[in-house]
């Protein structure tokens, strides 16, 4: 402030000036940018057609992967084939037969498919896909899309042996099971052929020793909807690498045939299914099992298209015109279905409820609301096969089928029952006897069923009909009596000479027809190892009383 008040002529608080100076106009105005940049963007690029634009002679022509020009999934591929070989390279073929597409390779113990249960009886008509095998090198059609293998490893690590299995209690090494089960005095041994590796036939208490831990252990091989694939053969060894038995659990369509599964399992594993419940399945590897020595597959690498079938719904059915096959789907639309099935269920009953319900009606239909189309279409076509039958719709997710023509009920009409039935002949004028209204007709099994019951005094035949209450008490009392009597006595034995050197026996005939495989299955008979338990001297002979043999035992004493 000093240094103002020094100042002479200021004026401190002067104003503004009324008028703004004149502007210069040699002066420009200054240029103000704006707050954002403004975008510059590149002009679009024209389109590149390969087929019009001429070629870059800077860039060398290149001869693309063959297997880039391959058709894939979303493409529509459609060629028409005959049984025989398809293509082929070398000694590797793809075949085309009665069993689908199927895959041959070179020293291999059969022909290759992707699946081996789900097979259709009818032939391919035409492929989906270019014929190439799915396996791995060395010749591959198409550019490997999966990851980098794994570099071979420095360690020398020794092949897994059965018969040499690690020490139970080493670090790091999981549980495994030791080979057998042997008898007493037996050890394993190298075998080649599937009944030298399986061994002696399992006894019972073998079978239940190995089925009892597993029964509640979910380390199991799912299968599902395709069936016995061909990689499952690998992991089925994998199992029997630690385990003596591996558990298989079916759900789904295969279930409709299980002993078509079972019988692919044993034949493509070579082990020996041991117990069987619903969709379970467990497979013994055998006695001789040795890891080291199995046989070894190619793993597919990807799932093959499965081939184009016949259509199983014609518009005009075998034994059928179009009118009447119209008629029937109409009726099949008001039908109530006989059961409903569940998704990844297990259908083990279905073939049977199927024929017995066309016993009461010539349609029958399922309900497979939630199934995938793909599913109940092949579960119709199975019982197209097993039943069978004839395929009118899958409308609505149903399954409506016709008996057809050519049916024949499950169980055929039995003999008539005459009035003079002879327990001695059996039928009298059996073959004579024509059908009449009111005669009474059975199964061949019940009439057999009657007679032993008549033979064996269980049953009563009358020889008059038309008897009152008091007259039928009575029969009823005396035959009381009389089947009393005979279930508490014993054949007699009857002496021809008064020293009984000489002696008749009257004969007795076994009552049953039945052998003893059709009332004991083979697994549940033993060997006769256990005879021995059991004294011989004990059974009480023919002719004699339990209280007989009491008596002549304290006589001894």
């Amino acid at each position: 402030m000093p240094i103002l008040a020094s100042l002479r002529c200021v004026n401190l608080f002067s104003s503004f000036p009324s008028k703004p100076p004149p502007k210069d106009a040699t002066t420009s105005p200054p240029s103000t940018s704006p707050p954002i940049p403004i975008p510059r963007y590149t002009p679009p690029k024209p389109k590149f057609n390969p087929k019009t634009a001429p070629p870059n002679p800077k860039k060398p022509q290149t001869n693309p992967n063959p297997a880039l020009k391959l058709p894939h999934r979303q493409t529509h591929y459609y060629k028409r084939v005959k049984p025989g070989v398809v293509s082929s390279d070398g000694d590797r073929a793809v075949l085309v037969g009665e069993s689908g597409v199927s895959y041959h390779l070179p020293g291999a113990p059969f022909e290759f498919q992707y699946s081996y249960s789900e097979i259709p009886q009818a032939k391919p008509v035409a492929i989906r896909e270019p014929a190439f095998l799915p396996f791995a090198p060395p010749t591959m059609p198409r550019p490997w899309t999966g990851k980098q293998p794994l570099k071979k490893s420095k360690k020398k690590i020794p092949l897994f042996d059965s018969f040499d299995p690690p020490p139970p209690g080493k670090k790091g090494v999981k549980y495994v099971e030791m080979p057998g089960p042997y008898p007493f005095g037996k050890y394993p041994k190298e075998a080649h052929s599937r009944e030298e590796i399986l061994g002696e036939p399992l006894k019972k208490w073998e079978i239940s020793m190995l089925v009892k831990p597993m029964l509640s252990d979910n380390r199991q091989v799912n299968l599902g909807r395709d069936g016995l694939t061909h990689n499952m053969l690998d992991l089925v060894h994998t199992h029997w690498k630690r385990r003596r038995v591996c558990k298989v659990k079916c759900k789904g369509v295969p279930t409709i045939d299980m002993d078509n599964v079972c019988r692919r399992l044993e034949e493509k594993t070579g082990g020996k299914i041991i117990h069987r419940v619903g969709g379970v399945v467990y497979i013994f590897r055998g006695r001789n099992y040795n890891y080291r020595t199995r046989p070894q597959y190619p793993l597919m690498l990807w799932k093959p298209a499965a081939p184009v079938y016949p259509k199983l719904i014609q518009e005009a059915p075998e034994g059928l015109t179009k009118d009447e096959a119209d008629d029937l789907r109409k009726k099949g639309k008001s039908l109530l279905p006989i059961c409903k099935l569940a998704k990844n269920g297990v259908y083990t009953n279905l073939v049977k409820d199927v024929k017995n319900a066309f016993e009461g009606s010539s349609l029958a239909k399922i309900d497979c609301k939630g199934l995938h189309a793909s599913d109940y279409k092949k579960l119709g076509a199975k019982l197209k096969e097993l039943v069978p039958c004839v395929l009118l719709s899958f409308d609505d997710e149903q399954i409506l089928m016709w008996r057809g023509k050519n049916w024949k009920s499950m169980y055929p009409e039995g003999p008539a029952i005459p009035q003079n039935f002879d327990t001695a002949g059996g039928l009298d004028g059996s073959d004579n006897c024509k059908s009449n209204p009111e005669t009474v007709r059975s199964s061949p099994k019940m009439m057999s069923l009657w007679k032993r019951a008549i033979e064996s005094n269980k049953a009563l035949l009358l020889d008059e009909i038309n008897l009152g209450p008091d007259d039928l008490l009575k029969k009823v009392e005396e035959f009381e009596n009389i089947s009393q009597a005979t279930e508490h006595s014993y054949p007699a034995l009857v002496l021809s000479s008064e020293d009984g050197a000489s002696s008749s026996t009257t004969e007795y005939e076994e009552s049953e027809n039945y052998s003893d495989g059709d009332i004991y299955p083979e697994d549940d008979i033993d060997d006769g190892d256990d005879d021995e338990y059991y004294d011989s001297d004990t059974l009480v002979p023919i002719g004699s009383l339990p209280v007989d043999q009491i008596a002549e035992r304290l006589r001894r004493k």
